[in-house]
């Protein structure tokens, strides 16, 4: 734990000006700390009084180099040598704050829905929370009161060097692999995740996997009836019981709480179609929980695969009618679909939308799934995962009323 006058006194280098770089430099101004330097490979305009000219010199002289979540040590030569002294945003939380406890939450999928429902929870139950991390709001931009509950989003990327992290309660919800180009392997990967628990003291609880039934049943929202949630749902369950928050009280708060957009979605039904949003689904472990919870499925995949990624159609092959590929990466697809599913090569979204109504009256099923969960990044053809799904959302609508 440090003072903000023993800060002072240490140096540092903001490596990287996303979102978390700039709310590092941000709590530096506010509190007056002085000694620090920034560098950016591209952002070379930005505080530019404080961009150092000699960034070998910059490395070896301070005493921390606060990397941002998206910068791999692995790939920049000049920092590896440095990783001791590497640490990112969410330290400074534990740095300089004691009048808090936190609620950490990490996995390879389910991250961002378990931290929402978590401080949906604690707030229908008159917790004083802030929310933030890698779910959107940097940790530093927080306005944290005494004694209040703070749930982070961590990201693989945001545990790899973080040295001061130290939750409260820490939440493990699962690892498959993903990330492993910014990790180099699946053992680095695994490792970071375990960052959460390396400090925990014995006060300090760390969560496990525990599967919830009963539970689950009384709970009115249409949201948890897929079994997606379920292993989520113990999570946040197990925590309701330590924070002490009456069953009833539990249930009445999940049954109002409403899923982020792009998480198995169910934006639209119209007729005998029903429209998912998935586009969150980057890699074939997000993709095949979707494949699982539905029946009659129009699947609708591509984009940049993840290294060393696989589709394995064991247990859902038999829930999909046929499958559209779309994307830069058709090869990689279709090498691993090719006489396992039926398949069509489209060039965007609406071809793919256009052929799926004619396949829907071609098959004459009375319920039909139409699916985008692509199991692969969003990059080759939009800027984000949401930017995808809203196309897919909007372009649904627009040709179900031309050709249906």
């Amino acid at each position: 734990m440090y003072s903000i006058s023993k800060l002072k006194e240490l140096s540092f280098l903001v490596y990287g000006l996303g979102l978390s770089g700039k709310s590092v430099v941000k709590f530096f101004k506010k509190n007056k700390i002085n000694n620090y330097h920034v560098w950016d490979d591209k952002q070379k305009n930005l505080f530019k009084k404080k961009r150092t000219s000699n960034l070998n010199k910059i490395l070896n002289e301070v005493d921390y180099i606060v990397l941002s979540p998206g910068i791999s040590p692995i790939k920049k030569k000049n920092l590896i040598k440095y990783k001791k002294k590497i640490i990112t945003d969410i330290d400074f939380l534990y740095l300089f704050n004691k009048d808090f406890k936190s609620i950490v939450v990490t996995g390879t999928n389910g991250k961002s829905t378990t931290c929402k429902l978590i401080s949906h929870l604690l707030k229908k139950n008159n917790f004083q929370v802030s929310l933030g991390g890698n779910i959107g709001t940097p940790i530093l931009d927080l306005e944290i009161k005494k004694k209040s509950l703070v749930v982070i989003e961590a990201s693989s990327f945001q545990l790899a060097y973080s040295q001061f992290i130290c939750p409260d309660y820490s939440f493990l919800l699962n690892i498959a692999n993903d990330h492993l180009d910014w990790h180099g392997n699946i053992v680095n990967y695994t490792n970071s995740k375990l960052k959460i628990f390396a400090s925990q003291q014995k006060h300090q609880f760390a969560f496990t996997n525990k599967k919830l039934k009963t539970i689950l049943k009384k709970i009115k929202n249409n949201y948890f009836k897929s079994s997606i949630n379920d292993e989520n749902m113990s999570f946040v369950y197990a925590l309701s019981k330590l924070l002490k928050i009456k069953q009833k009280n539990f249930i009445k708060a999940v049954g109002s709480f409403v899923g982020l957009p792009h998480r198995y979605e169910t934006f639209y039904k119209k007729r005998n179609i029903v429209f998912i949003n998935d586009s969150k689904a980057t890699s074939f472990e997000s993709t095949k929980y979707a494949l699982s919870n539905s029946k009659n499925i129009y699947w609708i995949l591509g984009g940049l695969p993840k290294k060393k990624d696989k589709i394995i159609l064991s247990g859902v092959k038999k829930n999909i009618i046929k499958c559209y590929l779309v994307g830069k990466n058709i090869n990689f697809f279709q090498k691993q679909i090719q006489n396992k599913l039926k398949f069509s090569i489209t060039k965007n979204f609406k071809d793919t939308l256009i052929r799926i109504f004619k396949d829907i009256k071609i098959f004459g099923l009375k319920h039909n799934t139409i699916l985008l969960s692509p199991a692969a990044a969003s990059y080759d053809q939009f800027n984000n995962f949401k930017q995808r799904g809203d196309k897919f959302k909007k372009l649904s609508k627009l040709y179900l009323k031309k050709y249906v």
